[in-house]
């Protein structure tokens, strides 16, 4: 069996897995799935908060993830990790 690579389990930009993400994934310009970033990211080959920080992306994903009522410990880990996906390297 073939192993998945970081890259191609969770979004390198907000760090969802992509197996939450209803379109798993987001799409590269030609119409491609990227295997990179998720739908809610990025979408035509470009990102959709070109603009978003780090910080910015920590607050967002942090807001998303107490609304669905996840504990104060998965919120701190997805926190932590952010900075360290592809997109903020």
């Amino acid at each position: 069996m073939k192993k998945s690579l970081p890259c191609e389990r969770q979004c390198q930009s907000c760090g969802m897995p992509f197996d939450q993400d209803s379109e798993k994934g987001g799409t590269e310009k030609d119409g491609s799935k990227s295997t990179m970033y998720c739908s809610l990211c990025y979408k035509d080959g470009k990102f959709c908060r070109p603009d978003a920080t780090v910080k910015g992306m920590q607050e967002l994903v942090w807001e998303k993830m107490k609304e669905k009522w996840f504990r104060r410990p998965m919120r701190m880990m997805a926190w932590y990790q952010i900075p360290r996906l592809k997109r903020w390297k």
